[in-house]
């Protein structure tokens, strides 16, 4: 009887012991989305791009949504750069507080856009001394070739209002100086999606009206400084433009120049005497247009 006992509290532990064991199972695979969860938070892979824009397709949502919008803005932040200059009454560039530095040149390029080749070659050297300029564009060129409008503000340069025509603005009447101005300022918001905050007048011309309607347009108004001369004939060879330009010099010179092969030519050389002198180059994004408050 005792060992029949026995027998059945043995076999109702080892049934017990059969069920506490754990059950092996397979290792499951990483899911791609736990995958990219460990990976590193410095880069994101394609596997990870992937992962998540199949999700937002099924959610609904625009994978280039607030994230890429808030990076725009990030980004579009950080391409302003703090107003560090402004314009005199002599048409130099000053600086706006102590600290700034002085010996610095505005970089200026009129009548334009004229042609790709030329305007390509221009902004490689700028690229390659890190320097920016002021396309001064006319209305009318603008509207015969606006892919070359496109062309220079895409590779990051200023664009400037220079009138529709080219034309002495100082005869005109006040209707026609508002729309050869104005016209531009509409055409150059159509076509890259944003107006010119500089105003050059052709041949220098200035007047009290003229400069009215340049500030009721939010334009800073200027002319020059140091003249290349690189329009007269007599002067049409890089070493003439470099030598007129050199021997203006100071610090800062807001230099008149055009697009012109012997201008073309003669800037890499320019650019290089200029930086051997200690001279650097003013990013026109950097001049306020309200000496008093920096704004």
């Amino acid at each position: 009887m005792i060992s029949k006992k026995v027998l059945l509290f043995a076999a109702v532990c080892l049934l017990l012991s059969a069920c506490g064991q754990k059950q092996e199972t397979p290792e499951p695979t990483p899911s791609a989305t736990e995958s990219n969860a460990a990976a590193p938070s410095g880069g994101t892979s394609a596997t990870s791009t992937d992962s998540e824009t199949g999700q937002n397709q099924e959610n609904g949502t625009d994978p280039a949504g607030p994230n890429d919008q808030n990076n725009n803005d990030k980004q579009n932040g950080q391409e302003q750069p703090v107003n560090l200059y402004y314009i005199d009454h002599t048409n130099n560039v000053v600086p706006l507080e102590e600290g700034a530095e002085k010996k610095v040149v505005l970089l200026t390029f009129d009548d334009g856009p004229k042609e790709k080749e030329m305007i390509d070659d221009l902004i490689d050297t700028l690229d390659k001394h890190n320097a920016k300029a002021i396309f001064f564009v006319n209305g009318y060129r603008v509207k015969e070739k606006p892919e070359l409008l496109k062309l220079i503000h895409d590779r990051g340069q200023i664009i400037g209002n220079h009138s529709w025509d080219h034309i002495d603005l100082n005869i005109e009447t006040e209707d026609s100086v508002r729309k050869q101005i104005e016209d531009v300022q509409n055409i150059v918001e159509d076509t890259i999606g944003e107006k010119p905050r500089f105003f050059r007048p052709p041949f220098g011309s200035v007047n009290d009206t003229l400069q009215q309607i340049v500030g009721e347009n939010d334009m800073i108004y200027t002319t020059w400084s140091n003249d290349s001369l690189d329009w007269d004939p007599k002067n049409n060879k890089p070493e003439a433009v470099i030598q007129n330009i050199m021997d203006q010099m100071h610090p800062g010179s807001n230099i008149l120049m055009h697009e012109l092969p012997w201008t073309v030519e003669g800037l890499d050389e320019l650019l290089t005497k200029l930086e051997a002198e200690g001279y650097s180059f003013v990013d026109p994004r950097t001049i306020s247009d309200n000496p008093g408050t920096g704004n």
